[in-house]
């Protein structure tokens, strides 16, 4: 069994070598990730921003204000 796990071993590391070698010899080219990621991040945060923003305060929402003690139970009715 050991000369099996060796040689399936050898399998595995030759052809991650040979991925290794293919990737390290090519020309990278940008992905649209590289050429606009960081202008797409940027974009989103300030939209976040800006969102937020007009809700923070142009919307009169009363924040946290609880109705504990101000609700009152009306009377039962049969």
């Amino acid at each position: 069994m050991f000369p099996l796990a060796r040689a399936a071993q050898s399998l595995v590391a030759r052809g991650i070598q040979h991925t290794a070698v293919r990737r390290a010899h090519r020309k990278h080219e940008p992905t649209f990730h590289d050429k606009y990621g960081t202008m797409v991040l940027l974009g989103g945060a300030a939209m976040f921003s800006a969102v937020w923003g007009y809700v923070f305060t142009q919307l009169n929402i009363a924040w946290g204000f609880s109705p504990v003690g101000r609700v009152t139970p009306s009377e039962w009715r049969e």
